[in-house]
């Protein structure tokens, strides 16, 4: 197969640089080159068109927002937004991807080797993606990484003894590419009573409480970032934060979530994979599970759990998809009750709940 051709655009040199070094460790992506800002961009893709646009939003002569509203209305190439992370900048970012960007991605911050070897796994991770997603109008493990965790990292597998039954529902949500749009379609159209809502949605510290600020505004339930012990309410979606493990536990009727630091599992913290293996364990036949677009095998494992134990489970069609990864993982474990279109996942939920 053709290697993943990439042009970064960043003005500061060290992260063109570094980033350079992290995406040619990777044996299936290329860089086809970089630029200090979007004019320099333009240029060289008049000469060459790459696979996919690494580009940072704050740049000179012309923002990352403009130049990405540009590509996307005139030639839409995958761009993955790298981003610094400052609260400042976050609800910028999340334009970006109301313009088409695909993902977003921390910049790489020089410092310990954990958080190195985790950036290169994300970058490369969302490069990949990038280059197979379905724009909207408007792959092999990476090189030298540490081995693929599963969620038995911060959870136990559930135990038929485990779980008490109560009569209170609850949905947990994982989604990743292409999610944030599928998760602002999917809350917006759940009414006042819904029922409590867990979500995992894979994106980078800081930017998870803009986007829950931002769905707050649209919805008519309200939404917000989980914080430790909040509880699970009805009329109410905690969206986990970036960068740390959010779970679903219980204290008699009572469910909660618990937000904990913990390695990467499946590739990512938050995991999909933890949250729902959480679900099976703490809520069982109460539990109701959707997985979503996104890249990689991310919640097949702890779907499958969720199903095991007598959840309702729903996967995302891959017609809907920006990228069939996820759902797709998760019917092929067999894991999954019903496959529907984006649309139709809401009163599917609200049926079953």
């Amino acid at each position: 197969m053709a290697k993943i051709k990439v042009l970064i655009v960043d003005d500061s040199s060290v992260v063109r640089k570094t980033l350079s070094e992290v995406l040619s460790s990777d044996p299936k992506i290329e860089v086809m080159g970089t630029a200090a800002d979007p004019f320099i961009a333009a240029e060289k893709l008049l000469h060459e068109v790459p696979d996919v646009i690494t580009l940072d939003i704050e740049m000179p002569r012309m923002d990352g927002i403009t130049f990405l509203h540009k590509i996307m209305s005139q030639h839409p190439i995958p761009v993955v937004i790298c981003s610094s992370l400052t609260p400042e900048n976050a609800e910028t970012t999340l334009k970006a991807l109301e313009y088409g960007a695909i993902e977003i991605i921390l910049k790489p911050r020089l410092g310990t080797k954990q958080f190195l070897e985790e950036s290169k796994v994300r970058i490369c991770d969302a490069v990949k993606a990038a280059a197979v997603a379905r724009l909207r109008p408007v792959p092999a493990a990476p090189h030298k990484v540490a081995p693929r965790l599963t969620a038995d990292v911060i959870l136990p597998k559930p135990t038929s003894s485990s779980m008490m039954q109560t009569t209170e529902k609850v949905v947990v949500v994982g989604a990743s590419t292409g999610g944030t749009e599928a998760l602002r379609i999917f809350l917006e159209a759940m009414p006042l009573d819904a029922p409590g809502i867990v979500i995992v949605q894979h994106m980078p510290e800081n930017f998870t409480a803009a986007f829950a600020k931002r769905l707050d505004g649209l919805c008519s339930i309200s939404v917000k970032e989980a914080e430790d012990n909040d509880t699970v309410i009805r009329g109410r979606a905690l969206i986990a934060p970036g960068n740390r493990h959010t779970l679903l536990k219980r204290s008699g009727a009572r469910y909660f979530v618990e937000v904990k630091d913990g390695p990467l599992v499946c590739r990512h913290r938050p995991s999909v994979d933890v949250l729902f293996r959480s679900a099976a364990r703490y809520a069982g036949k109460n539990a109701v599970g959707v997985i979503m677009t996104g890249m990689g095998n991310d919640g097949a494992q702890g779907m499958s759990e969720m199903k095991q134990a007598g959840a309702w489970t729903i996967a995302q069609d891959e017609e809907t998809s920006v990228v069939f990864g996820m759902p797709h993982e998760a019917i092929k474990l067999g894991g999954v009750d019903k496959v529907l279109p984006l649309e139709s996942i809401v009163f599917e939920v609200l049926r079953k709940t």
